[in-house]
């Protein structure tokens, strides 16, 4: 018996329009549903390889009428070649150790994450972002995740964290729910190192793929996910690679 056979068929629903966050004057909707029930794990897989995102208890995607811009990616994790470029990075953060930590809300955490917001997406919708709602992000859950913590070496024994992700972990892949980093140290290129450490995990689990949400075309804020190529994008057809994309 197959996993999608097991699964009672979820209720969908849509939501109001809104202003779309990449594209500038175009508006979003997005068809949700609740990771509830039996099965809440089997059908996480499941949307997921739909073309789904997790936000707490809710797998979601846009649904937007007359746009279809936002575009699932993961990146192909066997025919993944770091450039030059990645392995300077790797070595610039030599002094960065990455654990798994469980799905459990830190002061630590919600301070840098605190700082991440207010420094780089101030205008964001997570702009306002409370303790209580960071908890909800990380502890509300039925399916399997966990936090990755990165964190300076320290001789003295401190090791303050320097970056986290939500990650979950998927039959096919690690899927990167949400990623955040002391937005101070800008030499290091966090964001990409933590997209390169996910890489390398999954590769020792031997899974074939990392999740990184939506690509948008025409979003520089999207922008960056091309750089972790080959990629697979999810088309109406299915997925399949995304053809290389002009920097």
């Amino acid at each position: 018996m197959t996993d999608q056979s097991r699964i009672r068929f979820p209720q969908f629903y849509i939501t109001s329009p809104q202003p779309c966050p990449y594209l500038p004057g175009r508006y979003e909707k997005k068809v949700f549903t609740h990771l509830l029930g039996d099965e809440p794990v089997s059908l996480n897989n499941m949307l997921s390889q739909a073309g789904f995102r997790r936000s707490q208890n809710i797998a979601y995607r846009p649904a937007c009428e007359d746009c279809q811009s936002c575009v699932s990616v993961r990146v192909i994790v066997n025919d993944f070649r770091p450039s030059r470029t990645f392995r300077r990075i790797v070595a610039r953060n030599g002094d960065i150790q990455p654990a798994l930590a469980p799905a459990a809300a830190t002061d630590e955490q919600y301070g840098l994450l605190r700082r991440y917001l207010d420094t780089r997406h101030a205008e964001g919708g997570m702009a306002d972002m409370s303790r209580l709602d960071y908890v909800a992000m990380v502890e509300d859950t039925t399916v399997s995740t966990r936090v990755v913590e990165y964190r300076l070496r320290d001789d003295m024994g401190a090791a303050p964290l320097i970056a986290a992700a939500l990650t979950d972990t998927l039959d096919d892949g690690l899927s990167m729910v949400y990623s955040f980093y002391d937005p101070q140290e800008t030499a290091r290129s966090l964001g990409t190192l933590m997209v390169l450490d996910h890489i390398e995990r999954a590769r020792a689990l031997g899974l074939p793929y990392v999740y990184l949400g939506y690509w948008v075309d025409g979003s520089r804020k999207m922008s960056y996910k091309t750089r972790f190529a080959p990629l697979e994008a999810l088309f109406p057809e299915g997925w399949r690679k995304l053809p290389p994309q002009t920097p």
